[in-house]
């Protein structure tokens, strides 16, 4: 594995892209910090985020790992990059030359993308870990240390995106229309659940039993959006006559789909290489 992983390190150690890409994602990771410094002082209003409770124990696990990942496009794009320069520059033909085989070249890039998940997940569990200690009102080790599943979730998430990203770069070859054909799987996602959702099953849970199975859709239901359960919201939401409650838990089930996607990407990644002609 670290044979593996050594040689896929060594490409992107000398692609000056790659290195810009995985430098902003981590800059842009530490930037949740500057949420903390988000203040209004507007006449007798005044309104501090942190103070809002979203670097509370253990509310803070749910926020950070939710608005990490809203930034794992660019760690994307270092992925479909590793495929596309592969072919670009026929180092992968001359990798299978000198005795890679097609298996360990497929699980050296996964090994990547694991790594790279492994790496993001440690830098949020810091970064929230000394914003909590900082700014949350409850300090109690039992405390701090619990729903720590939202750090699997976004383990998990990351694995399942890159590794889509992965089957995309394989199956493409390309790295700008493997992310835009992300994208364009994005919207055909969005727009057809929502046709399903308000439309054909008007609003019945139906849409969302089925969507549930769709790669992009059970990457996303790991980590649910966090904001409706701050306090100011929920009172704001009573204020107009609504009542949230919804399940923000992890749930096993989820996992387990987002491991099939990524078990079934990184197989037909495999497949492809094995088919082709190089």
């Amino acid at each position: 594995m670290f044979r593996l992983l050594n040689i896929e390190l060594h490409k992107i150690k000398h692609n000056r892209a790659s290195k810009v890409l995985i430098i902003t994602y981590f800059i842009l990771l530490t930037s949740i910090s500057l949420i903390a410094t988000i203040k209004f002082d507007i006449g007798p209003i005044k309104f501090h985020l942190a103070e809002q409770g979203i670097f509370n124990f253990p509310y803070i696990w749910h926020f950070t790992t939710f608005i990490a990942a809203l930034f794992k496009l660019f760690l994307l794009l270092v992925i479909v990059s590793m495929i596309s320069n592969e072919y670009s520059n026929k180092t992968l033909k001359q990798n299978l030359i000198d005795g890679l085989s097609k298996k360990e070249f497929i699980l050296s890039k996964f090994y990547t993308v694991v790594l790279f998940a492994f790496i993001s997940t440690i830098f949020v569990f810091v970064t929230s870990l000394i914003l909590g200690l900082i700014y949350s009102d409850y300090n109690e080790f039992s405390i701090i240390f619990s729903d720590l599943e939202y750090l699997l979730a976004f383990f998990i998430k990351l694995v399942g995106f890159f590794s889509f990203g992965l089957f995309l770069g394989m199956l493409i070859k390309r790295s700008a229309f493997a992310v835009a054909a992300m994208l364009i799987w994005f919207f055909i996602e969005t727009i057809s659940y929502n046709v399903f959702k308000w439309n054909i099953f008007k609003d019945t849970e139906i849409a969302d039993y089925i969507y549930q199975f769709a790669p992009l859709k059970s990457m996303w239901n790991l980590i649910d959006e966090p904001f409706s359960r701050l306090n100011a919201v929920k009172t704001l939401a009573n204020q107009v006559g609504e009542n949230i409650s919804y399940d923000y838990a992890v749930h096993w089930y989820e996992i387990a789909i987002v491991l099939g996607w990524t078990f079934l990407f990184i197989y037909a990644s495999y497949y492809l290489l094995k088919i082709r002609d190089l």
